[in-house]
């Protein structure tokens, strides 16, 4: 059985145009809007540090939620399969980027998956369950910096 392949078009649109174009760096914004077909445009912007718009999505917020709703994706399936019940699942992650002037790179990404289970799961299964979502995560997998995931498994109150 050969390789699946997948692609996944996007669109991004420059909407930071105020009137000069780019004829200084002061004087465009750089405000854009994501389109993928059938799904809500998502408004972005650079991050405020770069003379963005804090009050939308920067690229470096998509690349760490994209790091960790693929993680809990994955976790949830192999969860499932594992005989784990799974009720609640809240990711505080947060990514470590080193700006270095004219380049910058993220250093690490940091996954903290607060997980809750059912009484009659286990707790030691649940918190194994996370090295195979890390492995299978296609994300993680594309990256060239460590994802590291910190989780914590509480059990459900009856």
């Amino acid at each position: 059985m050969g390789d699946k392949q997948h692609q996944y078009p996007v669109e991004v649109v420059w909407t930071g145009n105020h009137g000069g174009g780019t004829r200084t760096y002061q004087g465009y914004g750089r405000e854009h809007e994501v389109h993928v077909a059938g799904k809500p445009v998502i408004a972005g912007s650079s991050d405020a540090a770069y003379r963005g718009d804090g009050a939308k999505h920067n690229p470096e917020d998509m690349l760490v939620a994209a790091l960790s709703s693929c993680h809990m994706l994955w976790y949830l399936h192999l969860a499932a399969v594992a005989g784990v019940v799974v009720t609640a699942y809240v990711d505080s992650a947060v990514g470590t980027l080193v700006d270095q002037g004219d380049q910058g790179r993220f250093t690490e990404v940091v996954l903290r998956p607060l997980v809750t289970i059912t009484a009659d799961s286990d707790p030691v299964r649940a918190a194994g369950v996370h090295e195979g979502a890390h492995h299978a995560c296609y994300i993680a997998n594309s990256v060239n910096f460590p994802v590291r995931c910190e989780p914590r498994i509480v059990i459900e109150s009856p």
